[in-house]
């Protein structure tokens, strides 16, 4: 590696103030704010709006989208009926 062309690989924490809850990693993003660790260390604090604690994702509150509606609209679109009850079973016969 050439030296000083590269940023300064620190410990910062990570805050999302929307679920309270916060972590410690290394990043190279710096901060002018800073925490008083776990540990006891300040450390620089960076603010995000979404992390693994309030995104709907992780936690569960993700919503599922109507697949029979896409469905049916793709039908109606290209022209295709929906199969009829017991048509694969007379389809044999």
């Amino acid at each position: 590696m050439k030296p000083a062309i590269h940023p300064d690989y620190r410990s910062v924490v990570f805050r999302d103030a929307s679920a309270d809850f916060s972590f410690l990693t290394r990043s190279t993003r710096t901060s002018d704010k800073t925490v008083t660790w776990e540990d006891g260390t300040e450390y620089p604090v960076i603010d995000v709006e979404v992390s693994s604690a309030s995104h709907p994702f992780y936690t569960g509150r993700a919503t599922v989208l109507d697949t029979a509606g896409r469905v049916e609209k793709f039908r109606r679109r290209y022209g295709q009926s929906a199969p009829q009850p017991g048509a694969a079973e007379n389809a044999g016969a």
